[in-house]
Formats: structure tokens, C-alpha cells, sequence
């Protein structure tokens, strides 16, 4: 059986079609809101179609928040507006926060199930459904947070996390899917001081948390099946373009290249907050693919196409071009706001691509 590999692909998120946009602010929900998106998300799957993409998905175009959604649909988990700001973006204030409230678990009738068959059934290519990794649910909550008296204890909480989302992979396997994208920013985040100088506020080793954060995605999808492929997207933060941490990924290169058994590794690398790319030299020799985000979602500009290259020549120097692809830095809509650009703008982003990656490699 073989995996789905892409030379071409993108992070997941979209800009939010007006129709959506005003169903919300007029505070629409229920089967009503629903009508209107599921109204709406074809065309969004057309736009990626009709660039040449050979994977889509549904734009996020259901969420609110790239990871809250989802983690307040799974048991054991609750989203609660606290009044005060908790993720530390420029010019913006976000009182939302994750709880434990009892035993965590992924339930069989989970939403985002549904939103992956309505994808799949209304494309005739790859379809790929993004949701936060596991180290989403550890970061987020922070100890103070934790209302479960047994996951109090790290190991005992952690471990909990990755049995919820071993659940999870199989359940999207039998709903279909074969390309699971697991978006495990926080290992990216640990590389920058003030976050980590954080972690250590609450008592937490960065380094040791980008350990157990490894080891709790592998015991989420070490059991998959053969023919499905597991992404992973690493970035520093998106919202209305804006961001949070800035650091490169040598702290963090051998535990996901050499400790977990990833598939595609989708990696911010549109500016200098990412580092270089020495780190990419840890990536075993094999099938596992990197895909660097050089072109970015957070500015309109179009990146020049022989820049592009350039940037590719350099990353040949550690990675093979067989083991390399190409997609932007992040979703051009982590939150419903979406980022400072254009629908056009979105557009011949992902034209370019596509454009690019069959330019750079014969089999795209």
C-alpha cells in the first residue's frame, strides 16, 4: 500500500468565504450555520483544485481557532473564556483558554469526523483533514487548568493525551482518511527563550517537554496503518498575520525527524525568526519528506520564483531534492479573522506553488 506524498500541498486553513463570515456575525449556528458552509466549502475545494493540487481540504472553514475547535469536542476538555489574554500575540487579546474537567478521550461521534467525509465526498482528489497534535493539548493547558486530580501528574497526564489521540487516528482511518495532518507547533515555540523561560515558571524543562511531546506523537500514530500518511506542521504562531515566538529548530530537528515516524514535515521557513537550515541535515535518509515553507501566508507579496530556487539549491545541501516539496509557512487562516491578504492574494500563492514544485521536480 502506498502513502499519499505530495510535491505540492499547503498547511490546511483558508481565508473564510464572505458567506460564512456573515453567518457568524449575524450569530448563526446549528443547522443553519452548517447549510451555509457546507454551501460554501466546495468552492473552497475547487480554488485548490483548480490551481493543480493533488490534496485539499476543507479550509478549516468550520473553526473558530485552528486548535480550539477541536479540543473542545473531545471529552474530558473544555474551552473557557477567562476575561484576560493567554496566548501573548501583538495587537491582539485572546481570554480563551483549554481545561481538563475529567478523563480525556476522543468520542466516536467527534464533529471533525463529519467534516472529513463531507471533504472527501466532494473531491475527486487527496483529501486531508488538519488537526492540532497532542503536544496542542499539554501546551494550552496549563497546570492550573488541570480540574482532574489525576492528571495532575505529568506522566499520567501526557500519557492520557497520547492514548486520546491514538483514538483519534484510528477514527479518522475509519472515516477514510489517509493523510492526517497533526499541526504540533509547540515544538517550534520551544526555541524561543521566552517561551521557554515560561515553561519554566510553571516548572516544566523545555527540553524535557520536547522529549515527551515526541514521544506522545509517536504513540499516537506509531499503530496506523500502512497506506496512511501522517503530516506534521511547525510554525510560530498566526493570527491576523502576527506571531509569537522566533527561534530555529535545533532543539527540536532529532526528536521529530529521528523519533517519531512522521511522514511530511511542513515547516515555517519564511523569514528569520525560523533559523537556518542546518537542522534539516538530522532528517534521515529514506522517504520522510520536508516540505519548507519559503513562500509566506502572512504578507501578500508574491515571492520571486528564482528566489525560490535559490532557497532550494541551499536546502539540497542538506536534504536530497527527492526528500523535499514545497507548501507556504502556515494556513492562510488559523483563525476565522484570517491573515492580512487577499482572497487573489491566497489564490496565486497557491498557484505558485504548485508552479514551483513542477519546475523543481519531475514527478509533481
Amino acid at each position: 500500500m502506498t502513502k499519499a506524498m505530495f510535491r505540492a500541498d499547503h498547511v490546511g486553513s483558508l481565508l473564510r468565504p464572505a458567506p460564512i463570515i456573515a453567518a457568524r456575525a449575524a450569530c448563526t449556528t446549528g443547522a443553519d450555520l452548517r447549510a451555509v458552509e457546507d454551501a460554501a466549502i466546495p468552492d473552497l475545494i475547487a480554488l485548490q483544485e483548480a490551481v493543480g493540487l493533488g490534496v485539499v481540504t476543507d479550509g478549516e472553514a468550520r473553526r473558530s481557532f485552528w486548535h480550539y475547535d477541536y479540543m473542545d469536542m473531545l471529552d474530558g476538555l473544555d474551552i473557557v473564556d477567562t476575561g484576560s489574554d493567554a496566548l501573548g500575540f501583538k495587537g491582539a487579546t485572546i481570554t480563551k483558554v483549554p481545561q481538563i474537567t475529567g478523563p480525556l478521550s476522543f468520542p466516536a461521534d467527534h464533529p471533525m469526523l463529519d467534516h472529513f467525509r463531507f471533504l472527501a465526498a466532494h473531491t475527486k482528489v487527496t483529501p486531508k483533514i488538519s488537526i492540532p497534535g497532542p503536544s496542542a493539548v499539554h501546551f494550552r493547558v496549563t497546570p492550573d487548568n488541570i480540574h482532574y486530580a489525576p492528571y495532575r501528574d505529568p506522566d499520567a497526564f501526557m500519557a492520557a493525551i497520547a492514548a486520546c489521540y491514538r483514538d483519534a487516528v484510528a477514527g479518522f482511518y475509519a472515516a477514510g482518511c489517509r493523510y492526517l495532518q497533526l499541526d504540533d507547533i509547540f515544538f517550534a515555540y520551544l526555541a524561543d527563550e521566552k517561551q521557554r523561560e515560561i515553561r519554566r515558571s510553571m516548572g516544566q524543562d523545555p527540553d524535557w517537554l520536547i522529549d515527551r511531546y515526541a514521544w506522545m506523537l509517536e504513540e499516537a500514530i506509531k499503530d496506523r496503518p500502512t497506506d496512511m500518511t501522517i503530516g506534521m506542521h511547525m510554525c510560530r504562531g498566526n493570527f491576523r498575520s502576527t506571531f509569537v515566538a522566533t527561534g530555529g529548530y535545533d532543539a527540536a530537528a532529532d526528536a521529530i525527524f529521528n523519533r517519531t515516524s512522521v511522514d511530511v514535515y511542513f515547516m515555517e521557513y519564511d523569514t528569520d525568526r525560523a533559523g537556518g537550515l542546518e537542522p534539516l541535515a538530522l532528517l534521515p535518509k529514506g522517504s520522510k519528506r520536508v516540505l519548507p515553507g519559503f513562500i509566506t501566508t502572512k504578507t501578500p507579496e508574491l515571492e520571486d520564483m528564482e528566489m525560490l530556487k535559490r532557497r532550494f539549491d541551499e536546502a539540497s545541501r542538506y536534504v536530497p531534492m527527492e526528500q523535499l516539496g514545497i507548501a507556504p509557512q502556515c494556513g492562510f487562516a488559523s483563525t476565522e479573522e484570517g491573515n492580512a491578504i487577499t482572497e487573489d492574494d491566497q489564490r496565486r500563492k497557491l498557484d505558485l506553488v504548485v508552479r514551483l514544485a513542477e519546475e523543481l521536480w519531475d514527478d509533481a
